[in-house]
């Protein structure tokens, strides 16, 4: 039985094992999928520990894994300057990144928007974002303007996507000039900790759409603004999270599961806690 893994801090949260397991049920492939609680300091180590054949990267080593990979990884890995799937090729490491096929697959599929031509905001410019922002140009968006508490990783993640007439950075203090968009994208690990950055209401329209790349505790916030602000959706990134596993299991396994149930069983659960709270 083959060992898999996903590594982040903090873990404790993480549906990636139960989902999973899932995929695998339904293709009958025995394996083993597990969370394991890593840090800077401790990841290269326990990667090495586990004996996993592949790994899911989260929140804050999508930079470290990268890193870790050298120059083995794929194009859209490259592009992004993130990993957030490793495939064991012998004592090695290639790295890839299903982020942004995820997101742009929930919005597109699942919640029926038409993303060409949109206006789009990104809050974040670490890992989560730049895995994110290549997908949603190729997805034909109008522009991305990349928001960030400091401002050279906003500047930095505009220069490695190398689109300047469609990819502007902004300091946080600009957010009040910058208008309405049609789209807002939380990527931001602040607000894991119960902090939102101040966000004027003119951002948002009555036919916007803000999607938070956090699920659970950590998108109430974002979501809550957006609802107090009026925009039209307020998507949480649990979609995100089951599209992207799905094409990390289709790298390690060559099968792509069905996601449609894996996601409904989820929605149903988070939405009974909801209730229950």
């Amino acid at each position: 039985m083959q060992r898999y893994a996903v590594f982040g801090s903090p873990i404790h949260h993480s549906q990636s094992p139960r989902i999973h397991a899932e995929f695998a049920r339904q293709t009958v492939i025995a394996l083993e999928y597990v969370a394991i609680e890593a840090g800077h300091a401790e990841f290269a180590t326990a990667l090495a520990a586990s004996g996993v054949s592949g790994a899911n990267v989260t929140l804050p080593l999508k930079e470290d894994a990268f890193a870790l990979c050298g120059e083995r990884t794929s194009a859209r890995a490259r592009r992004a300057g993130a990993v957030n799937t490793l495939i064991r090729q012998g004592d090695r490491w290639h790295g890839d990144n299903t982020d942004g096929l995820g997101l742009v697959r929930d919005l597109t599929e699942r919640h029926g928007l038409d993303l060409r031509e949109r206006r789009v905001l990104l809050l974040g410019a670490g890992g989560a974002a730049r895995g994110v922002a290549p997908a949603l140009l190729d997805a034909g968006i109008h522009s991305l303007y990349i928001v960030n508490r400091t401002a050279a990783r906003a500047d930095a993640l505009a220069d490695a996507l190398g689109e300047p007439g469609r990819v502007h950075a902004r300091a946080l203090d600009a957010l009040p000039g910058l208008g309405e968009f049609d789209l807002l994208v939380n990527a931001t690990s602040a607000t894991r900790g119960g902090a939102l950055p101040v966000l004027p209401m003119s951002l948002a329209g009555p036919r916007s759409v803000a999607v938070d790349l956090s699920y659970g505790e950590a998108a109430v916030p974002f979501l809550a603004w957006a609802r107090a602000a009026g925009c039209a959706q307020a998507l949480d990134g649990l979609g995100m999270l089951v599209e992207q596993a799905a094409e990390s299991f289709l790298l390690w396994h060559g099968v792509r599961p069905e996601t449609d149930a894996v996601y409904t069983a989820l929605r149903t659960q988070a939405d009974a806690l909801v209730t229950a709270d």
